[in-house]
């Protein structure tokens, strides 16, 4: 039976997103509304408490799940 929760996999995650987005990276964040946003990332992607992969962005307040998260395509720090 596959572990609902893996930290290892989750930390892949974050490292995956790390490695190709710095941070300041031009993102589109999706809401529990279904609303979306264009803004910034403020932080490296994270595991909150050890098991959810989370980034700070600018003018959100709190953290964004990172499977809520999407790189605008050609858009970084210089983008």
């Amino acid at each position: 039976m596959a572990r609902l929760n893996n930290p290892k996999a989750r930390q892949r995650e974050c490292d995956e997103w790390n490695r190709l987005y710095p941070v300041g990276q031009k993102v589109r964040v999706r809401f529990d509304s279904g609303q979306t946003s264009v803004t910034t990332t403020r932080s490296p992607a994270e595991l909150l408490s050890g098991h959810t992969p989370v980034v700070w962005l600018e003018g959100v307040a709190g953290c964004c799940l990172l499977s809520r998260v999407s790189a605008e395509t050609g858009e970084g720090v210089n983008g």
